[in-house]
This record gives C-alpha cells, structure tokens and sequence, in this order.
C-alpha cells in the first residue's frame, strides 16, 4: 500500500508535465479558430487538432483539389471522395474516429431499441489518435498522419488503370498551409502527396513530368451537420429525382422498412404565404474565376435557365448563378462550385454533390466541366459547314456560335445533376423537354442547306420543371403533400412526358423504345432518314476548305471522322425498336400503362432504315 500513493501521485504529475509541455509549446504554434481550433506546428510539420466535445458528429469529406489530368486514368481536379459522418470517441489513451452505420437505423424514441440496431451493424474506425492533452474535456491530438494519407486511393486508382505499383512517398508530402482554413462551420485541409513507383501505362507518362514520382494535392473538410430543421421528401420512381435510402428498424411491421427519399437542397420562402416569395436561403452557385471567355458567359447563361423553373413553383430569385470569388477556395463547402477542368484528352462533365447522409440534404453541389468538350463541338460544327474556310481562316464565328450552345446546355445539364435530378433518356422524343438528356445537335435540311439556328435548345425544359416541382414545390401548410405530388407527375403524364434513365437506356442490351442517348425526334426511324440525308449532303460538300489555310492535310481526316460517324447514335436509337419494349415507371393507381411491345409496323419500318445504313452508298466515303 506504501507504494501505491507515490504511483499515483508520479502519473498524476507526469500527465500534468506532459500538458504543461504542449500548452507551453504551442504558444509557438500558428492557431486557427473555426469549428474546431487547430495549431500548425511549422517546425515539424504537425497539426493538432482540439476536439471540445466527444461523441458529438460532424460530416467529414476528402477530395482532390489537383489532379493528374487523365481522363482515361479518372483523377481530376475538384473530383469528390465520399462524405462520412463521424465522431470522436475516447478509448484508453485515444481519441477514436468512428464511422457509424447510417444504413441500418432505429428511428425511436426507445433508447435500447436503437443500441441493438448500432450493436447489430458494424461500424468503421477511420483512425485513431493519441491524445496529446487534456484540459478541462478539451483533446488535443496530432491529426497529421490521418491528412497526410492515401485517403482518395490514388495509388489503387493507379494500380486498378494498369499504369503502375505506387505508395506515399512522405518525403515528399506536406501540408499547404495556403489552402488550409479554419471558417465557423468548416475546416478546410490541403496536403501536397507525392507517390512514389515504377510507371507501367502510357496514360501516367502521358501527363507526368517524371512518371515514377506523381504528386497532387488532396484536401481534407471537417463540416457542421445541419440543423434538423430539414424536410425529407418521399422519392417516386416518376420523378426524375435520385434515391436516398436506408433501413428503420424501428419501423411497424406493417410498412416498408426501407425508407426512399430524395435528395435536394434546402430551399424555403420568405413568405410561406405568398404565391410569389423570396428564398430564405437561394440556392447560388458560383463559376471557377478560371473559365476563359467566350465560354464563362455561356456556362452563367446556361446555368441561369434553372432559375425558370424555381420561378414555375413561385419562388422569386431562388437560384443564382455569379462568379467565384478570388480569394475562395472550390473545395470550400460553402460554396457551389461549377468548376472548369482540364484534362489531356477528351472526357465526361459530370456533378457531384455533398450530402448529408442521414437526411439526403444536398450540402454543397459541384460540377466538373471538361475543357476539351467545346473543341470537340467546334470541330463537328467544323464538319458539317459547307466549306467554312472557303474565304478566309477566321470564319470561326458560325462554328463556335453552335459550340457555345452546346457549352450553355452542358452547364445546366450538370448543374441538374447537382440539384438532385436524373438523366432523361426519353425527352428528346418529348421536343426535347429536358437538359437531362443527352443532345444530339438538330440540324435541318432546308432547300438543300443545312440550318444550325436550332441545333441546341435555348432554355429549361417542361420536363425540368416537372422535377424542380416535384423536388422542390411550397405546399400551404394544411395540404396533403402525397397527393400534391402524385398531381404533378400525373398533370406530367397527362401532356404526354416521358421519363426513362439510365439504367433502361445505358445498357448496350437495352429494349426502352424512347430511351436512347444522344437522339432525336419521336420516331427514331424517320430521324435517322433525316440524318442520313444531312450526313450525305455534308459529305458532298466536304473539301479541303473544312480546314484552315497552311494546315496539314491530315487534319481533314480529324475533321471528318465525327461526321462520317454523325449516325451513329441515330443508329442505335432505330436497332433498339426493332423488339423493342414500351414501359413507364408505373407505380399502382396511376393510371399508366405498364408495358407493351413495339407494334409490327414501326419495327418494320425500323429494320427499313436500319439496312439502308448498311448499304454501300450511304458507308463509302466519296
């Protein structure tokens, strides 16, 4: 027993050494105070976190703001990585870094109830961190190894595109204290990783200085959940809308256990009253300050056509489109970034989102637009033009006016995405009734010309402000918000919109008569009569005045390919009617018809056209 109170007193003095050292060492340290204090130790390159509450959770994010610049290989700037939501939980000497199990729930009051479902599932332990300090319930831990890590999975990215064997070189990362900030509800980290191999592919040596060292940066957000003022809304297989999913235990033995809602931005009025309000909040989204012109005005031109359709649902200036900021960073949570990447070769825009995942609150929305895209649409404007460089090599105006519209249709197309709306195979054969789709350019023939004034759209479409009402619609309170919505998607159907998406129009096996990508027109066949014929027009006039004065001869073979292939969707669109099938998302008691196949006649019709595609004279190139 003699021993035992010397013991104790020695730890208790030691712990407090140990406190008294960090406290006294980080006076010397750089703080930041935001939504949770943390100090960079710039002598040795650590950062320590102070955690003030345990137990308590918040939304963690890690992402990529420099990339390796391959579309083939996938690693762009600005690309997303999961969102988590995640709490710190002490353990011994630790502080635990918990991932909980947001699948599988019980949503009751009952406290047992919901530990035998958390007991149930099994969570993830994302790191742990030695506790440097503790005052008063306040933790301080080193959380450098945890940014400082291969959390995007870069290296597997590498291994799985062939291109190579690489790990964290750690000699060669750092933290960049630049883009790392502290704001009241969001922590902002960025590291600079180096990773370390031997190159195997062509597409790493393709876009790396020196292929066996590839460094990006990754950044790291720390972000306060939203309050529960948030309102799910039920998802409907019609609505164009994605899913959000998970299991209530909890739930009566009588309904679904799994519960489906939508996911969307917060968006209420000023005025609930009122048919015409203001947003409390409008949802802004601001443009990368690194978007060149022309393309900067037509991406905010393009973006801004939502705002027709929030104005549909009575709401006054709820979506905005500006600039970014210099000084903000398109990784910051706060701000919905359209961002402008660029890549080696060719590849997808896509829109990514931040949501919470208890709720399906979109959080933050953001799209990647690749640059190359609108060269792409130059040079099929460039092909189908009669002789564009006949007079003088800057006759570019005509092919970039068809380019830029393309480039307004892709903003609010990716923009969509990221407001929590699905892709629309079916509204082209609808007079082009959505941004959703993907669009084929409309070209007509007239008098033996080809006219361009029509080959993109030039604003939202009916079905787009189908699905913002659906998603985002103000009911007075007093009104049956199910049987509002089951009226807007049964008002839809009755003016005769579609809604097909990717999973029955992607698959190369797919049957959807109207689910095609990058199509047009109600009938396929007779579209792809129509294209034929402005295809064999464009290939009779096509010269050497397609290409600039002084340019090799070669490049009319770049120039050409898009527009000997300029069927080629058209084509699949027809092939799909051939045995094909007609099927709504029915739900019961709506009214739709559920399936049925294609008659004989337009099969017939669409084997007529289909052959005609094989037929000498229309593959022969003159």
């Amino acid at each position: 027993m003699k021993y035992i109170f010397p013991s104790i007193f020695f730890l208790f003095f030691q712990c407090l050494s140990l406190n008294a050292q960090f406290s006294k060492k980080s006076q010397d340290y750089q703080k930041f105070q935001g939504f949770f204090d943390y100090y960079n130790d710039d002598s040795k390159d650590r950062i320590f976190l102070e955690v003030p509450e345990l137990e308590k959770e918040f939304l963690y994010v890690y992402s990529l703001s420099s990339g390796i610049g391959s579309n083939d290989i996938g690693l762009d700037r600005g690309q997303l990585g999961n969102e988590q939501v995640v709490y710190f939980k002490k353990a011994g000497n630790k502080l635990l870094l918990v991932q909980p199990n947001l699948r599988y729930r019980a949503l009751t009051e009952n406290t047992l109830e919901r530990k035998s479902v958390e007991q149930a599932f099994a969570k993830s332990v994302l790191f742990g961190f030695k506790i440097e300090e503790e005052t008063n319930g306040r933790y301080i831990i080193d959380i450098t190894d945890f940014l400082m890590r291969d959390a995007h999975g870069v290296a597997a990215r590498l291994k799985r595109a062939k291109q190579g064997n690489y790990t964290l070189d750690k000699s060669r990362s750092a933290l960049a204290l630049e883009r790392t900030r502290a704001f009241p509800k969001n922590l902002e980290f960025d590291f600079t990783l180096t990773f370390k191999g031997e190159p195997q592919g062509a597409y790493i040596r393709s876009v790396t200085p020196n292929p066996a060292l590839v460094t990006v940066a990754q950044h790291h957000s720390f972000i306060a959940l939203p309050d529960a003022d948030y309102n799910e809304r039920a998802f409907d297989p019609r609505s164009g809308s994605y899913p959000f999913s998970y299991y209530d235990y909890a739930t009566p033995v009588e309904e679904p256990i799994v519960k489906r809602y939508i996911t969307r931005h917060r968006l209420e009025k000023k005025d609930p009253g009122a048919a015409v309000s203001e947003a409390v909040e409008p949802i802004v989204y601001y443009l990368d300050n690194g978007t060149p012109e022309p393309v900067r005005s037509a991406l905010l031109e393009g973006g801004k056509w939502w705002n027709q359709a929030f104005e549909a649902i009575g709401f006054k200036n709820a979506f905005q489109l500006k600039m970014l900021p210099d000084d903000a960073d398109p990784l910051d949570v706060r701000y919905n970034v359209i961002q402008w990447v660029h890549r080696s070769t060719r590849g997808w825009s896509y829109g990514s989102s931040i949501t919470d995942p208890r709720t399906g609150e979109i959080i933050k929305g953001h799209v990647s637009l690749g640059s190359l895209r609108i060269r792409q649409d130059f040079m099929i404007a460039q092909a189908l033009m009669n002789q564009p460089f006949g007079e003088r090599d800057d006759n570019n105006q005509p092919m970039l006016d068809m380019a830029l519209a393309r480039i307004r249709q892709l903003s609010a197309h990716e923009i969509g995405h990221t407001l929590g709306f699905a892709h629309n195979f079916a509204a082209s054969t609808n007079d082009r009734a959505s941004v959703m789709d993907y669009p084929h350019p409309d070209i007509n023939l007239k008098q033996g010309t080809l006219d361009f004034s029509k080959a993109y759209d030039t604003g939202i479409g009916v079905w787009d402000k189908v699905a913002v009402a659906y998603s985002y619609s103000h009911f007075p309170e007093g009104t049956d918000e199910q049987e509002a919505l089951n009226k807007i998607l049964d008002d839809a159907r009755q003016t005769g919109l579609r809604y097909i998406s990717d999973q029955d129009a992607r698959p190369a096996g797919s049957a959807h008569v109207l689910g095609h990508l990058w199509d047009n027109g109600s009938s396929a066949a007779e579209e792809l009569e129509e294209v034929l014929d402005i295809r064999k027009l464009a290939i009779t006039n096509f010269s050497a005045e397609n290409i600039r004065s002084y340019q090799p001869y070669t490049v009319l073979e770049d120039v050409f390919v898009p527009l000997y292939f300029f069927h080629r969707y058209q084509t699949e669109a027809t092939a799909k009617v051939v045995g094909g099938l007609d099927y709504n998302y029915a739900v019961r008691g709506d009214r739709q018809g559920i399936w049925k196949t294609v008659d004989k006649g337009r099969q017939s019709k669409a084997l007529a056209s289909l052959l005609k595609t094989l037929d000498a004279d229309e593959i022969a190139i003159p």
